[in-house]
């Protein structure tokens, strides 16, 4: 029998139900403070969950996301992981912006909200690692 003796190192990999179950938790576990008052107003639950969920799926696409960078070091994952990055921020904004912790911040005279400049910055970064040429 041959010994291999230079073979490449097997790296183990957490699933993605494990990594959504995980991410879950998480998140629930970090914005339950935020929502716990809100339980007793059945219409504003609705929109608070709406925005757990969504926040919950950025920030497991951009875990996804950053462990694909970590494996190929491509430019055009690193700008769709800075995207899903910044869809996870701007979708913690209004989460908390929902709950009435803090209000959302005008950045400037005209009224444009801070969230939606991020969301021009996801899509700016979504559109870089899309359009991006592979050398």
């Amino acid at each position: 029998m041959q010994r291999r003796s230079r073979e490449q190192p097997v790296k183990e990999s957490i699933s993605k139900p494990i990594l959504l179950g995980l991410v879950t938790a998480i998140v629930i576990g970090v914005v339950a403070p935020l929502i716990v008052p809100h339980l007793v107003h059945p219409s504003m639950i609705y929109h608070i969950l709406l925005h757990i969920a969504s926040m919950t799926v950025a920030i497991f696409l951009s875990a996804v996301s950053i462990l694909a960078y970590g494996r190929s070091r491509s430019s055009r994952l690193m700008f769709m992981t800075l995207g899903f990055v910044a869809l996870a921020i701007v979708e913690f904004l209004y989460l908390v912006d929902a709950t009435g912790a803090v209000s959302i911040i005008d950045i400037s005279a005209v009224g444009i909200e801070f969230p939606h400049v991020i969301l021009l910055v996801m899509l700016a970064l979504f559109a870089l690692g899309v359009l991006r040429v592979s050398k």
